[in-house]
């Protein structure tokens, strides 16, 4: 089992410090809620976990491995997916092409072993019947499987879901669930962050609450929602799952 832990994070913008020694660890086949209020500083969490915003002080471990000077890519080949809020497929190749062209980065495949995991990912995902179209023609819960797929086409350990309930019907929102159990099922570690509160602690075993840059809460769905700072500063206190 595989544990990536964010050890005192902090992040400041000029004079404004935005994130202030945040601590948190996804084990796994876990999946845990990053949440807050706007502007309380979970996305530049989010983003220095990923790589994409270089932390002031902190560490990004996965299990022993220092990956805190990584770039991103070099986080995605330690173990890190991430699947961006936007549309990141490739808008003029076919779904299956979307697919192989990460599967090309893997160079210990060779193109027998590559055609038998695109095959594997269409399957596994429900997409083969579209796997010739276009990127551009998907709905959004097409879109989002496909992106998923694409995802895990690096053979992640943990993958990193930024909205992946934004923009998408109350279908697919039910869908992409689905998908993230069955990420937790492969044992894959699921860090979620979302403005959709309510399907996001639905869906989490554990969930952390930024707030003003730095941890308020963190626990179960019952345990968030019983704890009285948290209503006050972000669910209020009329908010039931």
């Amino acid at each position: 089992m595989a544990t990536l832990k964010a050890q005192h994070l902090a992040k400041s913008y000029k004079s404004r410090q935005v994130v202030r020694d945040v601590s948190l660890s996804i084990d796994s086949g876990q999946i845990v809620g990053l949440l807050g209020p706007n502007g309380a500083g979970k996305t530049t969490c989010f983003y220095m976990i990923v790589g994409l915003v270089q932390a002031d002080q902190g560490r990004v471990l996965i299990d022993d491995l220092d990956v805190s000077h990584q770039p991103m890519h070099g986080r995605a080949r330690a173990g890190i997916g991430y699947l961006p809020q936007e549309a990141s497929i490739f808008r003029k190749l076919s779904v299956a092409d979307n697919i192989m062209a990460i599967l090309e980065t893997r160079k210990e495949l060779d193109a027998a072993a590559r055609r038998k995991e695109l095959e594997s990912l269409l399957q596994e995902f429900h997409i083969t019947h579209i796997r010739d179209s276009l990127g551009m023609s998907l709905s959004g819960g097409e879109r989002r499987r496909v992106e998923i797929a694409r995802a895990l086409a690096t053979s992640p350990k943990f993958i990193l879901l930024d909205e992946p309930f934004a923009g998408v019907d109350p279908i697919s929102v039910g869908d992409i669930k689905q998908i993230i159990h069955h990420l937790k099922a492969k044992g894959i570690g699921v860090l979620i962050t979302d403005h959709n509160v309510r399907e996001t602690l639905d869906i989490c075993e554990t969930a952390y609450i930024v707030n003003d840059g730095q941890l308020i809460a963190e626990g179960d769905a019952e345990t968030i929602l019983a704890n009285q700072l948290v209503k006050e500063v972000y669910l209020g206190h009329e908010f039931r799952l």
